[in-house]
């Protein structure tokens, strides 16, 4: 194998850095823009109102809650984007470090309709779980919600109920639950408390019950109070749903620290174990590489360089199957291996990643995806060379394969290439997209030549003449259509990756998607389906 400090052909001077550079800058602006909008929550007058009663934002409690100094990587901020709802589905999530234990936290903001829960907020905390569980996180709900919005009920309620099926398993499986109540937590929500292993309220302001003071009413034509329902001091004293009574939010953050400081959490990964010098590379010029016009290729080992501790790769097969580089290296000093794209992936590729998928689980080194792909090759030579079965062994490698996945959209991901490279329904920890990433099925001007075809021969088979204009207004429509749903905004705003970066960040974000995952035994594969020969 051979072994090198990666080299750099990247002209910053040329036109198309700086037109790469300038446009991934804009991308950047509106992302922050739309996070802007997230981080507003309700609007001036709601946080105005949230204030008044002495309530710190759902923010400022996390910035509380985590370490001094620490980092928080925020999970799918921008869900909901371009819908009826809130941008961020009107919640907070991510993983931060707490009393030096990494955490999944997360809440709903209370200055958006009293923080209630709609379809994105579900599909958000959903995902949420499934990260805490499969990486072993502890997790904190820091609760106030008003519960779901009745409005979407249909898209609520099913679903919904899994959050308290996961919280539960999550204790059966050792991992700690806690909930600490700032507000009302009613209905449903209630249960979040009542399946957590442990729940902080606060005095006066926790107001935890099933069914508020109308609907006792309404029910059994009883009535009571707020606080002889669910308020705080009740719990602590009569129901015992309560394990610690704060004075306030402050102290309530400072229980919840106390309580996971008293864990006793440990990691079971290696963890770093390699130098973590920072790329020889500089990461700033990752914003000229990403290529926004997909037609344009770049070089994935220009990503490599500028990510990869001390910009080592250690290539594997680099002769065989060039369209896909695999390799190991090592970011913040977590060994890791490399599939990353450089072009249509042909059956050599194919045999090349599945095979090396296998020795990173008898390495038990964890794997880093980097997604720029149009697909597997088609044509009656490719057909014929056996490109189905080929393509299902990388398939076969990446469904079975037990160390953890993160994947990186750093382009297009185009067809069956999304899932021979860890797409979103081959479950990696963590998916990450740049802001130049398209997804969709095939490329809008190849989806709609396709469908030009079919529609001609449909035309003629009927009897019909087809006429150049028709052609033109279909394509031009599929095209248009093709461009709106495949974008990284629209992408993220379906909660399809679990946020868009900014290139120059990746190496950070990689890093702290890594440390999350050796939070957990980092242990490959003993086998695998069978691979057709």
């Amino acid at each position: 194998m051979e072994h090198d400090v990666l080299g750099t052909r990247v002209e910053v001077s040329g036109d198309a850095f700086q037109r790469n550079r300038d446009r991934n800058l804009e991308l950047i602006a509106q992302i922050g823009e739309q996070l802007a909008l997230a981080r507003a929550g309700g609007g001036p007058d709601k946080l105005a109102r949230h204030r008044s009663r002495d309530k710190l934002t759902i923010r400022e409690r996390i910035a509380l809650l985590i370490d001094p100094d620490s980092s928080f990587l925020e999970l799918q901020p921008l869900i909901g984007w371009d819908t009826d709802f809130h941008v961020g589905g009107s919640t907070v999530q991510g993983i931060g470090v707490v009393a030096g234990v990494e955490c999944l936290i997360g809440g709903a903001d209370p200055t958006v309709k009293g923080g209630a829960s709609n379809p994105y907020s579900v599909t958000k905390a959903l995902r949420g779980l499934q990260i805490a569980r499969e990486n072993r996180l502890p997790v904190i709900n820091l609760t106030e919600s008003a519960g779901a919005d009745l409005t979407t009920q249909k898209d609520i309620f099913v679903r919904g109920g899994r959050t308290f099926h996961d919280l539960t398993a999550l204790s059966k499986a050792g991992i700690p639950t806690i909930s600490l109540v700032f507000g009302s937590s009613t209905a449903g929500g209630a249960y979040v408390p009542g399946m957590s292993d442990y729940a902080v309220m606060i005095e006066e302001r926790s107001k935890v019950f099933l069914g508020g003071p109308p609907l006792v009413k309404m029910a059994t034509g009883e009535e009571a109070s707020e606080e002889e329902l669910g308020g705080a001091e009740m719990h602590a004293k009569l129901s015992g749903l309560a394990d610690h009574l704060a004075v306030d939010e402050h102290d309530g953050i400072r229980i919840t620290r106390q309580i996971v400081a008293g864990l006793g959490w440990q990691k079971l990964g290696p963890g770093p174990t390699l130098p973590a010098d920072p790329p020889v590379h500089d990461p700033e010029e990752l914003l000229g590489i990403a290529s926004v016009d997909l037609r344009e290729p770049f070089d994935s080992h220009e990503v490599l360089a500028r990510v990869l501790d001390g910009s080592r790769f250690e290539r594997f097969k680099p002769s065989y199957g060039t369209n896909l580089v695999t390799g190991w290296g090592s970011i913040h000093g977590f060994p890791v291996g490399i599939l990353a794209n450089n072009g249509v992936l042909f059956s050599q590729e194919a045999e090349k990643g599945a095979q090396f998928i296998q020795l990173a689980n008898r390495r038990s080194v964890p794997l880093v995806f980097l997604q720029n792909i149009t697909g597997f090759m088609v044509g009656r030579d490719y057909e014929q060379g056996g490109i189905i079965k080929d393509g299902a062994k990388l398939i076969n490698a990446v469904t079975n394969s037990e160390v953890p996945h993160i994947t990186l959209m750093t382009g297009a991901s185009y067809g069956a290439g999304n899932y021979g490279m860890c797409g979103r329904a081959y479950d990696p920890r963590f998916l990450f997209s740049w802001p130049n990433h398209r997804i969709a099925v095939m490329g809008p001007q190849q989806l709609a030549g396709v469908l030009s075809i079919v529609a001609r021969a449909a035309a003629e088979n009927r009897g019909e003449t087809w006429n150049d204009e028709q052609d033109a207004g279909i394509r031009r429509m599929v095209e248009d259509q093709i461009e709106k749903e495949s974008n990284a905004f629209y992408a993220t705003g379906q909660g399809w990756d679990d946020g868009i970066i900014d290139p120059r960040d990746t190496r950070d974000v990689l890093g702290l998607a890594l440390s999350a995952a050796h939070s957990d035994e980092v242990r490959g594969a003993t086998g695998f389906g069978v691979f057709r020969m």
